[in-house]
């Protein structure tokens, strides 16, 4: 995160604040909820102010695990080595290197056997297609009809977009040696089954739709969390707004690039594979500037954070800077927690009423 300094800053103090600062529930509690993740084995009884810092712990650590376990730092065993763990290497390359802002795919990934484009040109063609709605968008508007359409299209195909596990992008002996053995820590877990589970069945006609008009965060969710939980909905809406409009301007080498279709588009799809729709967004855009590989990292690490792996990181624009996929890697995280609040507060409010 210190490779965008504003970004952390704002990150900071919305955690601070959550952990430390004054608040409706005790700080042992916030602590247990932060590692745990769990609120059932609390208190039968909870007052409204101590529910939503509970939720807004919940979201935020939730949304952490999808960074930090997207960054691809996750451990592997190893009975060699005491404590058990070691870092993930591949190629000779240890993601200890990612401290430095380099262009990692001249250190590791680069061979032909994960059977895409040449990482150049991946870059050429994805300016081309932003560069090509842009034009579009100014030449004619989809209708409202065209626009729902296209985003049914694309939340059906969400089911069918296969987790990291079974990364069908690639073929899957590239993957076999980076299966990850974690430490069992199921006998602190009431339900170790517990986990993501998709918004709808495959196959169903009527998928269920959480239209964001008709709860948004910036008119209701901000306020019922600032009323509950004093302050915390400016932290937070300082963050989303911080990390949605963040931009240098560059992609890869090339500078003085519009980068607004592309972070909005990473951001829309997080809340897409969660049925959360914008009526005044087209998702033609999703499915023309994230390539299916992408796609499957995404779904990976906001639903299924734990199988990620160092490859899978490795292996999307790998001519983008270590600091930009980062930066994609804040996004989805930010997605993934504003999704998480969204039907948690409407079902707060839902209550009051």
């Amino acid at each position: 995160m210190s490779l965008h300094t504003q970004y952390l800053e704002s990150f900071l103090r919305s955690q601070f604040y959550m952990l430390r600062m004054d608040g409706p529930l005790p700080l042992p509690y916030r602590h247990y909820i932060a590692i745990m993740k769990l609120v059932k084995t609390g208190e039968n009884n909870w007052s409204l102010p101590e529910l939503v810092h509970a939720v807004v712990l919940l979201a935020h650590y939730h949304a952490l695990a999808s960074f930090v376990f997207g960054s691809g730092i996750n451990p592997e065993r190893n009975p060699e080595i005491s404590n058990g763990f070691r870092l993930i290497s591949v190629n000779n390359f240890c993601v200890c290197d990612l401290a430095n802002d380099n262009n990692i795919e001249n250190a590791s990934l680069t061979g032909s056997s994960f059977g895409i484009v040449d990482s150049l040109s991946e870059l050429e063609a994805l300016m081309e297609r932003m560069k090509r709605l842009q034009e579009d968008r100014e030449d004619e508007e989809a209708s409202q009809e065209e626009m729902t359409t296209r985003f049914e299209k694309e939340k059906k195909e969400s089911l069918f977009v296969v987790s990291g596990d079974t990364f069908h992008s690639f073929p899957h002996s590239d993957f076999e040696d980076e299966i990850i053995v974690t430490s069992d820590v199921s006998r602190y877990i009431e339900d170790p089954g517990f986990g993501y589970e998709d918004f709808a069945r495959r196959g169903e006609e009527h998928l269920p739709t959480f239209r964001a008009q008709d709860y948004t965060w910036e008119n209701h969710g901000f306020s019922l969390v600032n009323r509950l939980y004093s302050d915390i909905g400016h932290l937070l809406d300082e963050k989303f707004r911080m990390v949605y409009n963040l931009t240098y301007n560059t992609m890869a080498t090339h500078e003085d690039v519009d980068t607004t279709t592309l972070r909005r588009a990473l951001f829309n799809y997080v809340h897409c594979m969660f049925g959360i729709r914008y009526d005044d967004y087209d998702y033609g855009e999703v499915n023309q500037l994230l390539e299916r590989s992408l796609k499957v990292y995404i779904k990976t690490v906001t639903c299924y954070p734990e199988r990620t792996t160092k490859r899978m990181y490795d292996s999307y624009w790998r001519q983008f800077k270590h600091s930009e996929k980062v930066h994609v890697n804040l996004l989805l995280m930010e997605a993934r927690m504003q999704a998480e609040l969204l039907y948690a507060l409407r079902a707060i409010t839902r209550h009051l009423t």
